[in-house]
């Protein structure tokens, strides 16, 4: 069948890359960081990107004045695990904290020995003989000043997905995970203390103890405790336990800190945009008795 329009000129498709239009639409180009990103903006408005990459694209922009020691757990918040440990103390600590990976030490907290993976406990179940110092992984060192994008590398080189923080005098300062290095480009993910609202917001643990939603409200805490729960300030009314708890401890909670109020002891499992997602919440005769 002949071309019904022979005088027009197909259409040629539009193999450029998606960065290569971004490229073209900023040309010249800019000539700092600021100006490229006001750039990205700019794409934004005239709809060459979303505004869904436009904010990754920033992220992975900014994440290369980022170092280790910004994004890092500071060593005083880590949870470590004993090599020297009972076994049913080690098993405490994994269950209750949910992590997939723990540094071992020996003696000092310091002293971390090598990388102990959850799930490799499992191995356990069937040879009960094993030692726990035989299921350990080297551990990695980074120093403080390691930029994110080379850490980000390394971690996909060599397939690690944590490693120790060390700072200039060779201390441990802290840790960091691939998953605190991602965040910086896609934002917070999604852990399994994301529990939707609907889903509830005050859950019962095997150990008596409970999660506690940070949102929850200080009236259904206290009606599902029976307690009285007031702050320490005359006058001062808080609707969520999460403001109520930030407001006793005079600072944004950090991941394992604690407070005891109303008769409860309060853990702080999981942050999330400078708030508490999840509190551990027991009995204060009940917590005073597992210590």
């Amino acid at each position: 069948m002949s071309d019904p329009h022979p005088g027009r000129p197909p259409e040629k498709e539009d193999k450029r890359t998606f960065l290569q239009k971004v490229a073209e639409f900023i040309h010249p180009g800019p000539d700092s960081t600021e100006e490229l990103i006001e750039a990205l903006a700019d794409a934004e408005d005239n709809q060459v990107i979303g505004a869904d990459s436009r904010v990754m694209l920033e992220r992975v922009i900014r994440m290369a004045d980022l170092t280790a020691g910004d994004v890092m757990v500071a060593a005083p918040r880590m949870d470590l695990v004993n090599i020297d440990a009972p076994l049913d103390e080690l098993l405490h600590l994994v269950i209750n904290t949910a992590h997939s990976r723990f540094p071992v030490y020996q003696g000092e907290r310091e002293n971390i020995i090598g990388i102990l993976m959850a799930k490799d406990l499992l191995k356990l179940q069937r040879a009960p003989e094993l030692n726990i110092r035989a299921l350990l992984r080297p551990a990695v060192f980074v120093p403080e000043s390691k930029g994110l994008n080379d850490l980000l590398r390394e971690f996909r080189g060599n397939r690690n997905h944590l490693a120790i923080v060390i700072d200039e005098f060779g201390r441990m300062a802290g840790l960091v995970t691939i998953e605190d290095v991602l965040e910086q480009i896609v934002g917070e993910i999604e852990d399994e203390f994301d529990i939707p609202e609907d889903n509830g917001d005050i859950f019962g643990l095997a150990d008596r103890t409970y999660r506690v939603s940070g949102d929850t409200s200080v009236e259904r805490v206290a009606e599902a405790f029976d307690v009285q729960l007031h702050s320490t300030d005359p006058g001062e009314v808080f609707d969520t336990i999460g403001g109520l708890i930030a407001h006793e401890m005079g600072h944004v909670p950090r991941r394992g800190e604690h407070l005891q109020l109303g008769g409860l002891h309060f853990v702080v499992l999981h942050t999330k945009g400078g708030a508490v997602r999840w509190f551990k919440v027991s009995r204060v005769e009940e917590a005073d008795a597992a210590a």
